[in-house]
């Protein structure tokens, strides 16, 4: 019978240590001339194969993980010279965390701090993640399991019966790829990350969505009735700024000058602080909010506390505007844009305004521009038909 090990010995015993082939799709391990799976039946590709050196020693076992079969040769031979000098000392393997107690413990905390948008990780990891994954250890997540996940969620449906946006898909892959290397940063997991071969859906970032002026009317005429005063305000201040959502969560007084008929975004997703004029219309939005809590925040949640999502006031206020099911909030960003680029407003100026890191990011609207010279180029020959025309006809008298 075959043994990863090697053949028995003539006292009995096994060789202590072997390299095998690991499926990175289902975790089976076996020997090093297969050409494919015997678990799942995935062929094993000609490069990125995972390799795995196990050794045995005083009744304790040793593994490692590596994508390359001259190194896990390199330490095999160092692990038998050890051996050989009695140098080698075997130390017990921590066991892996489940997903569940690395997010709680480890990861939650972390990005609290560390990350802007932790509050939409908490939403997606909470909602998709975890009833799947929660309960597996980490080391026993494989690349099966992900696929298996993304495939219900490509079948299935939200609590709104819509199904999901390639954007939710790539998410959970984004998140559960990050939450893999940081667990291998700080010791919690070794091994390859099982998301490393997971196709991640294409998405359509170049999207400008912008409202009609039909639209525009009717979305203007739901928020001065709308009794949400503070969800009204909020909407409008991104109408008339086109501010990201995350910067007017953490948007203070603090940071508002009305005076001046400015205000400072802090720590911009373009980089350094950014102080930027306010519109008269934009000024109308913040004096049209309630003050009813001592809180710093211009835009707060539930009693004063800093506002993490907005995804429920925004879908009322959509729908009884009869806005398009597929526009979004961060779509009032665009129609911002939208609206400047096609006033004639020139792109640094938007990019500026949009706080861009890169003009390429604002090239986006050009189309717009372009159309606003074309359109200028055609009242020049209008005004050149017409004078034209005078000319004629002051001859004629």
């Amino acid at each position: 019978m075959w043994s990863p090990y090697g053949p028995p010995q003539k006292d009995g015993k096994v060789n202590k240590m072997a390299i095998l082939i690991r499926c990175i799709a289902c975790k089976t391990e076996t020997k090093l001339t297969a050409k494919k799976c015997p678990g799942c039946g995935a062929a094993f590709p000609v490069r990125n194969k995972t390799y795995k050196v196990t050794v045995k020693h005083g009744g304790k076992k040793k593994t490692k993980l590596v994508d390359n079969l001259d190194l896990a040769r390199e330490i095999e031979t160092k692990l038998k010279h050890d051996i050989t000098r009695g140098t080698f000392h075997l130390q017990t393997q921590k066991q892996a965390p489940t997903l569940d107690a690395f997010w709680d413990k480890d990861y939650l905390p972390w990005i609290r701090s560390n990350k802007k948008s932790w509050y939409e990780d908490a939403i997606n990891y909470q909602t998709h993640l975890a009833p799947k994954l929660g309960q597996k250890r980490l080391d026993a997540i494989t690349q099966l399991d992900i696929e298996r996940l993304l495939s219900g969620l490509r079948k299935g449906t939200s609590k709104r019966g819509k199904p999901y946006a390639a954007a939710t898909i790539k998410h959970q892959i984004v998140l559960l790829t990050r939450m893999f290397n940081v667990a291998a940063r700080w010791g919690k997991y070794t091994g390859p990350n099982p998301c490393k071969l997971i196709a991640k859906p294409r998405l359509n970032n170049q999207k400008t969505g912008f409202l009609t002026d039909d639209e525009l009317t009717r979305l203007l005429d739901v928020l001065e009735q709308w009794p949400d005063r503070m969800s009204a305000g909020f909407i409008a201040f991104l109408l008339h700024t086109g501010l990201r959502r995350g910067e007017l969560f953490r948007l203070t007084w603090q940071d508002v000058n009305m005076d001046r008929q400015t205000l400072t975004v802090r720590d911009p997703k373009g980089g350094r602080d950014t102080v930027l004029p306010l519109s008269e219309k934009a000024i109308d939005a913040l004096n049209s909010l309630p003050r009813e809590h001592e809180t710093p925040f211009v835009f707060y949640g539930r009693n004063g506390a800093q506002r993490a999502d907005f995804r429920h006031p925004w879908y009322r206020i959509k729908q009884a505007a009869a806005l398009p099911e597929g526009f979004r909030l961060h779509d009032l960003r665009h129609h911002f844009a939208s609206a400047l680029v096609s006033a004639g407003t020139n792109l640094y100026t938007v990019q500026a305004l949009l706080t861009h890191k890169s003009a390429a990011m604002t090239q986006r609207y050009a189309h717009l521009s372009d159309q606003a010279l074309r359109d200028a180029v055609k009242l020049s020959d209008d005004l050149s038909k017409k004078a034209t025309s005078d000319t004629k006809a002051m001859k004629r008298g």
